[in-house]
């Protein structure tokens, strides 16, 4: 196993990790970090979001840059908003006590706070292509100086059509720098960038390749960040032999989520990689002797588990890559018995769970979570199964002269009653459950997502459904958020109030160049070929 000491980094950043909860680097940034911190070549590297590429150049910039230059020795551009701001505050997360700063620039946040962020002294820019040539233009940025230049999710930026300013900005910054290219994908026009504005440069893969899941019954749901641990609970409690293992994404979340299922009375625990070989031995040990029935893990400390019948694997967090997650699914469905392996994720994870379906050649079907009624009637029936076995035993004299007292004292079916509210009211309460909200129709902030039925084999464009909005709709694009163009269909994000407005026009028969839908009711994903 790989460990990140092992890959060069200096103390500073072990500890910012450790702080961080991660435990083991990922494939790309085990094959990059060192090539960023050792080499002096370019690199094009292929690695899909969400596999820790992020962290993969952050981590060796963060190294590199000298925190005495007020100036800007770095420039990171992303095709979004979203991914900008998730970008910079990642690498703000990484700093380990440096007095490098890291400021976001995109459209949409005041020009204002960017022009004060920028006078005060920035060593990295994290921006989008527009807002990057806003403060080109107008003189406010100067690139002439940097020396890395990373352009992240390469291939989105194409799609999205920002070429020609991805291209100018380029035109624009020091001749002496390193280039470093993220993409998801490598069409020709990436490597034709790669050869003409890049100097020698190295390639760099980390992409998973002929996999193949289980059997298992795979599942996901779509749920909020602060709803995972409601719907884990019910999940949980719908099945009456719960007996698996929950995946965390660090150290620091499994503790906190087998703090919390302790807490409300479940057989919980952890597993994870602070833990001495005998202490993690003896947890094995429980846990098979099924003392402990839920054992939230993460990806290396489950290394080497060998549990079987377990009805369960639960992707608390979504995993980094195709090869996590089948190897996290593989531990169920043993000895053969069908397991199941349920996956929650976040709205802005959904296009990494296709990828892993398609990579992993899998089907991850769409389920709906049970509603607290739902598992109430489950425990009811539960109850009722349990006291009929029960009842086909003979009882001991003593508690039949009990039964027959209390029933002569008053009515058999109140006795009853009360006996069985005396047993099962809390667990019974439908007030220890709380209601998930519907995380892919409006978030906290306000927004609503919907889904369009056109994509780019039907020449929708940004640029066009940016048009298309202001036009028939009259929204600005201010008030737009995160388009994502898949080839047969496409997401945007819009304030409530205006996206109800664009499905009533729709549903008035107006505007009947584009069709909306909320997009929760977006049509399951196509199952990958095989």
């Amino acid at each position: 196993m790989t460990t990140f000491s092992e890959l060069g980094l200096s103390e500073l950043s072990i500890q910012a990790l450790s702080r961080k909860g991660f435990e083991e680097p990922t494939p790309i940034q085990i094959k990059t970090i060192p090539a960023v911190l050792t080499g002096d070549s370019d690199i094009v590297a292929q690695a899909q979001t969400g596999t820790g590429k992020t962290a993969a150049f952050g981590l060796p910039l963060l190294e590199m840059l000298d925190p005495d230059v007020r100036t800007v020795q770095a420039l990171v551009l992303a095709p979004t908003r979203e991914l900008a701001i998730q970008v910079a505050e990642e690498v703000n997360s990484l700093r380990g006590g440096r007095t490098i700063n890291v400021a976001p620039i995109y459209g949409g946040q005041s020009m204002e706070i960017q022009l004060r962020s920028l006078k005060k002294g920035v060593s990295v820019v994290v921006g989008t292509p527009g807002r990057v040539l806003d403060h080109l233009r107008r003189g406010s940025l100067n690139l002439s100086g940097i020396r890395f230049l990373i352009l992240d999710e390469a291939d989105e930026m194409l799609n999205m059509g920002f070429l020609d300013d991805v291209l100018e900005i380029m035109e624009q910054t020091a001749t002496e720098k390193r280039t470093m290219l993220f993409s998801a994908t490598m069409p020709p026009e990436i490597l034709r960038i790669a050869k003409k504005y890049m100097g020698d440069y190295q390639i760099i893969k980390a992409v998973s390749e002929q996999l193949t899941a289980t059997q298992t019954d795979q599942i996901y749901f779509e749920v909020a960040m602060s709803d995972k641990f409601e719907a884990l609970c019910r999940i949980i409690d719908m099945e009456p032999d719960f007996y698996g293992l929950v995946f965390t994404r660090t150290k620091i979340d499994a503790d906190a989520v087998s703090q919390r299922l302790m807490e409300r009375g479940y057989e919980a625990d952890t597993l994870h990689g602070d833990m001495s070989q005998s202490l993690r031995e003896k947890m094995l040990i429980k846990f098979k002797k099924k003392l402990v029935t839920i054992l939230v893990a993460t990806d290396v400390a489950a290394r080497g588990i060998d549990v079987h019948d377990l009805t369960h694997v639960i992707n608390f967090d979504l995993p980094h890559d195709p090869e996590a997650y089948v190897h996290r699914i593989g531990r169920t469905g043993r000895a053969g018995k069908q397991g199941i392996a349920i996956t929650f994720i976040t709205p802005s994870e959904y296009r990494r769970l296709q990828f892993i379906s398609k990579h992993a050649r899998t089907d991850i079907r769409k389920a709906r979570l049970p509603k607290v009624a739902d598992v109430i009637d489950m425990k009811k029936g539960r109850i009722r199964a349990e006291l009929q076995e029960i009842m086909t035993t003979e009882p001991e004299l003593e508690f039949m002269g009990m039964a027959q007292e209390l029933l002569d004292q008053s009515k058999p079916r109140e006795t009853l009653a009360a006996l069985l509210q005396y047993m099962f009211q809390e667990e019974l309460d439908a007030s220890n459950y709380k209601e998930i909200g519907d995380a892919f129709v409006v978030d906290k902030t306000g927004k609503s997502r919907l889904f369009v039925t056109q994509g780019r084999k039907d020449g929708l464009t940004p640029k066009r459904l940016l048009t298309f909005l202001g036009d028939k709709c009259n929204i600005p694009p201010k008030k737009i958020w995160d388009i994502q163009i898949m080839e047969t269909f496409a997401f945007v994000s819009l304030p409530f109030q205006d996206a109800e407005r664009v499905l009533a026009m729709f549903n008035k028969g107006k505007g009947t160049e584009l069709a909306f839908t909320k997009a929760k009711a977006r049509p399951s994903a196509p199952a990958p070929r095989r």
